[in-house]
C-alpha cells in the first residue's frame, strides 16, 4: 500500500440483516486518478460510497485515506454529490450555496469569490436569488455540483454524475470533472453506463452481486481481454480465392463499418504465433488494404463478458 494511492479500501464488507451488501471488497485509488466503480443497480456501489463518506461504517475492513485510517475530520477533504440531490427548495440559490460553503470551512469572502468564479464558469448569472424551486432540474444539478467542488476537496465523490442531465450539460460537467483531476483531485464514481466509463476513467472496478469481479487500469484490463482480432477493409481481385488464403492461416468472419470503398469487410483473428506484420504482409499480396484497425473490446463487451462468466 503505497502512498500513491488516495484512497484504499481494504476486504470491506457490509451486511444489513441476513443480506451482505459488499463482500470482502479491496481497491486501490491512485491520486490524481478517475476511478469508475461499474455494476448493475445494487451491485454495491452505493453502499461502498456511503462507508467512505462515514454515512454508514463498515462491518468489517478498514478503508485509508491518503494513508491514515478514515476519520471524522476527513470529511472536510471529501466532496460527495449523491445521486439523490437535495438542496432546500425555498432557500434563495445565494443564501443556500454560501451556507453550504461555509459549512465546508470556508470564510464568507472566499466562498462568495469562488463562487462567482463558478457561476460564470457554468453560466448561472443571474440565479443567485432565486429559489431552487424555480430553477430547471439541469440547473439545479449544476448548483449541486458547484457545492461539492467548491471547498477543493482531495477526494471528490459522484454518484451517478450523469444522470439527469440532458447531453449538452452532461458535456460540461465531463469536461469540468477532467478540469478537475488535471488540477489535482482524484476522482472516484459510479455509474452503470458503460460510456461514462469509456470517456472518463483512468481505473475502473467492476462489482457484482456485492463481490468485485475485476479492477485495474482500464488500458491494461483491456489489453487483458483484447483478442488478437483486426477490422480489415480491403479491395480484392476475386473474393472467394481470397477468403479461402485466408482462412487457411486466419479466423475470419463478415462485419461491417462505414466506409467509402467498396470493400471486402471482415474481422480476422490472428493465432498467437503471427504479428500484425504478417497479416498486413498477406493483405498486401493479395489486395488493396484500405482499413485496418485493432478491434479493442469495449468497457460494456468486458462487464457483460465478466458478468456472464460469473452467472
Amino acid at each position: 500500500m503505497h502512498m500513491q494511492n488516495l484512497l484504499v479500501a481494504d476486504k470491506v464488507s457490509k451486511n444489513y440483516g441476513d443480506f451482505r451488501a459488499l463482500n470482502q471488497l479491496s481497491i486501490e485509488v491512485p491520486k490524481q486518478s478517475i476511478f469508475g466503480i461499474l455494476g448493475p443497480n445494487g451491485a454495491g456501489k452505493t453502499t461502498f460510497i456511503r462507508i467512505v463518506n462515514q454515512i454508514t461504517m463498515p462491518d468489517e475492513g478498514k478503508i485509508l485515506l491518503d494513508g491514515e485510517p478514515l476519520q471524522p475530520e476527513h470529511i472536510q477533504y471529501i466532496g460527495y454529490l449523491p445521486e439523490e440531490r437535495g438542496l432546500y427548495k425555498s432557500m434563495k440559490v445565494g443564501e443556500q450555496v454560501l451556507y453550504l460553503a461555509q459549512l465546508k470551512g470556508l470564510s464568507k469572502k472566499e466562498a462568495t469569490k469562488r463562487l462567482k468564479y463558478w457561476f460564470e464558469r457554468l453560466e448561472i448569472g443571474d440565479w443567485w436569488n432565486k429559489k431552487i424551486q424555480e430553477l430547471s432540474k439541469g440547473m439545479a444539478q449544476k448548483i449541486q455540483f458547484i457545492v461539492t467542488v467548491l471547498h477543493q476537496p482531495k477526494l471528490l465523490i459522484f454518484d451517478e454524475p450523469f444522470s439527469g442531465f440532458d447531453p449538452v450539460n452532461a458535456n460540461l460537467i465531463r469536461d469540468e470533472i477532467l478540469k478537475l483531476r488535471e488540477d489535482g483531485a482524484t476522482i472516484l464514481f459510479s455509474t452503470h453506463r458503460m460510456e461514462s466509463v469509456e470517456e472518463l476513467c483512468d481505473y475502473m472496478a467492476l462489482i457484482h452481486k456485492s463481490n468485485k469481479l475485476l479492477d485495474g487500469k482500464v488500458s491494461s484490463i483491456k489489453k487483458k481481454f483484447k483478442s488478437n482480432t483486426y477490422q480489415v477493409g480491403v479491395e480484392v481481385e476475386n473474393e472467394e480465392y481470397f477468403l479461402q488464403q485466408a482462412k487457411e492461416k486466419f479466423n475470419i468472419e463478415p462485419t461491417f463499418f462505414h466506409s467509402i470503398h467498396q470493400d471486402l469487410q471482415v474481422n480476422i483473428q490472428i493465432a498467437e504465433q503471427y504479428s500484425q506484420n504478417d497479416l498486413l504482409a498477406f493483405l498486401m499480396n493479395h489486395g488493396r488494404i484500405n482499413h485496418f484497425v485493432e478491434v479493442v473490446p469495449s468497457v460494456n463487451d468486458i462487464f457483460i463478458k465478466t458478468i456472464q462468466s460469473h452467472a
